[in-house]
């Protein structure tokens, strides 16, 4: 028995499922063009389709559990169960209105037309505020909508908002933050429900090395109190003895927002020969 697998066809979210994937050792050989594919050494298959399409093929039970953007998954608001946040593919939905406009709070939008490809999630939060605007639905480049007259504004994905800038727009609102989500068939084969608890285990070790450092040093035994009061380590760190008198080798596990300053402490301490090594999985 396979688990089926709903992944983006391409763009973003597809190349950095498919690196979470190839993290947590699920071997795909087939390229964007290929619908179906098998994994060489574990029970799924991938299935590849249009991002606004996975969460229909979820709930309907076509797929198994699927990789969708959290922006998709609300806006088809299909009855499938949310498995796990998965942390990638991080991007925010937003209105955008020409840059040199005034604007002067969310009743700017009063009477506005504004273009989108995601009218609930937008007629949703206009409602909560008691904005009347009419919307236009666009499928495709949203952010051109203002510059040809089809709209006042715009409500759209951002990342960077470098296609904002390009389009002299400017993002006034940030509506809802979204991420990559794994979502599942609510009625799921209980022999699925095993493959799909091994691959959030593996997903789970992924994630968890995540901005993690294996940190390995010489440090003066007669500093080593200090210096494991400064250690923010998983656990308590290893500490072995070296054959020269008076030292030893401490090993920890640092987290990247907190490494340089770690590292500058341990320097003051005496810590000597440090050396700093990735971490591809942790078990948690």
């Amino acid at each position: 028995m396979l688990l089926r697998i709903a992944v983006q066809a391409k763009g973003r979210l597809y190349e950095e499922t498919m690196t979470f994937l190839e993290e947590a050792d699920i071997k795909l050989t087939s390229t964007k063009r290929t619908l179906l594919v098998q994994s060489g050494n574990f029970p799924v298959e991938v299935l590849f389709l249009r991002d606004d399409d996975i969460p229909q093929s979820v709930a309907t039970g076509v797929a198994d559990i699927g990789i969708v953007g959290e922006n998709e998954y609300v806006e088809k608001h299909e009855d499938a169960e949310l498995v796990k946040r998965l942390g990638f593919s991080r991007c925010r939905l937003s209105l955008a209105i020409p840059k040199d406009a005034d604007y002067t709070g969310i009743h700017w939008f009063e009477g506005k037309k504004i273009a989108t490809s995601y009218p609930y999630i937008l007629s949703k939060f206009l409602a909560e505020h008691g904005v009347h605007a009419e919307i236009h639905v666009i499928t495709g480049s949203v952010e051109v909508a203002p510059g040809i007259g089809l709209a006042d504004a715009i409500f759209d994905i951002v990342s960077s908002g470098s296609t904002l800038v390009s389009n002299r727009l400017k993002e006034v609102e940030v509506v809802m933050r979204s991420e990559a989500l794994l979502i599942g068939y609510k009625e799921l084969h209980p022999q699925k429900r095993e493959i799909l608890r091994e691959l959030l285990f593996r997903m789970d070790a992924v994630r968890t090395a995540e901005d993690k450092k294996y940190v390995l040093m010489n440090a003066p035994k007669d500093k080593l109190n200090d210096i494991i009061q400064v250690l923010p380590g998983m656990k308590s760190p290893t500490i072995m003895p070296l054959a020269q008198e008076g030292w030893c080798s401490v090993h920890t596990v640092l987290s990247q927002e907190c490494f340089w300053e770690i590292i500058g402490k341990l320097k003051s301490l005496g810590a000597e020969g440090i050396l700093v090594l990735p971490i591809e999985k942790m078990i948690p």
